[in-house]
């Protein structure tokens, strides 16, 4: 095991992949204590798909292949999708969001990471099924870092100059400020806080408590998907929680074999699909391009040469 973590062991990995499958096969037949059918429909999908976000997490922190995520990212997104339809009918709530991201800084994270994971990964149709959740429950156009995140790869997104929680105030400046030192700095500084910020999430400190814990990883995967998205220079960032061959992953994307999604594209070069295309070399980049049509180079990118990636078929 090539750990991306120091905190994980072998025993930890093996202990969990052995958890995660027999918890799931323990509930699927028996009932979880509850007031009704409806709630014990909804706790048994939270666990479903809080057990498939942490397969996800301890996959990647375990230092398996990249390549090995999108299968489980694919699993977590449909599990999403089922919390919320059986949370939708305990609530009576038929938009319901499976995530209370203004209230609760540690439901936002989880909220801000599955969606770091689909971008970085390359996975834009996991990321519009994940996002339709939040929106359809009322949260689009009500956080800036949300916004950020989605406007280079989704269409329609807002431009909102206010955000839920403090702690990612550095993040946020990083994407704005003109000076890219600073940014780079703020990156940083927004790592270094990362950990401490979630003092409260019941993830915290699960480290400590050795291979029967609940530890899988800690990962500020939005650090990353910001980085990638606006070309902040991370080259000097080498701190636990950054995932820095992930930030490579996406910038360096080559589909796999016999996979239909699509590959970076260079400057200079035919666009070998008609959709629209975004670069992390330019702000506000994203447009539609003609099958063939000559990609454009824009100069003074923070991290090298003009690379184009897909971002759909959609109108913007």
């Amino acid at each position: 095991m090539k750990r991306r973590q120091q905190f994980l062991n072998n025993g930890q990995y093996k202990n969990f992949l052995e958890y995660c499958s027999e918890t799931v096969e323990f509930w699927k037949i028996h009932l979880m204590e509850s007031d009704s059918p409806e709630q014990e429909k909804s706790l048994r999908a939270r666990h479903f798909q809080a057990v498939a976000l942490d397969k996800l997490t301890i996959t990647y922190t375990a230092g398996e292949p990249i390549e090995n995520l999108p299968p489980i990212l694919e699993s977590l997104i449909s599990l999403y999708e089922d919390f919320q339809k059986s949370l939708a009918l305990y609530e009576k709530s038929p938009n319901i969001c499976p995530l209370a991201i203004d209230d609760w800084p540690y439901q936002y994270e989880e909220c801000v990471q599955v969606i770091s994971l689909c971008i970085l990964l390359h996975r834009i149709d996991l990321l519009e099924r994940f996002v339709a959740l939040i929106d359809n429950a009322g949260y689009a156009g009500e956080d800036t870092l949300y916004e950020d995140l989605l406007a280079k790869v989704l269409p329609g997104r807002h431009d909102i100059d206010e955000w839920y929680h403090d702690l990612y105030t550095p993040l946020i400046r990083a994407i704005y400020v003109e000076d890219k030192v600073e940014a780079a700095r703020l990156l940083e500084e927004y790592c270094n806080q990362w950990y401490p910020a979630f003092e409260q999430a019941p993830w915290h400190d699960s480290h400590l408590d050795g291979e029967e814990g609940s530890y899988v990883g800690y990962w500020a995967f939005e650090a990353g998907a910001i980085a990638f998205l606006y070309g902040i220079d991370d080259s000097q960032i080498d701190h636990m929680v950054y995932p820095k061959d992930l930030v490579a992953y996406a910038r360096n994307f080559t589909p796999p074999a016999g996979s239909t999604q699509i590959g970076r594209v260079e400057a200079g070069q035919p666009c070998p699909r008609a959709g629209y295309w975004f670069t992390p070399a330019q702000a506000n980049s994203r447009r539609h391009f003609q099958q063939g049509e000559i990609m454009p180079c824009f100069t003074g990118s923070s991290w090298g040469d003009t690379l184009w990636y897909w971002s759909g078929e959609e109108h913007a």
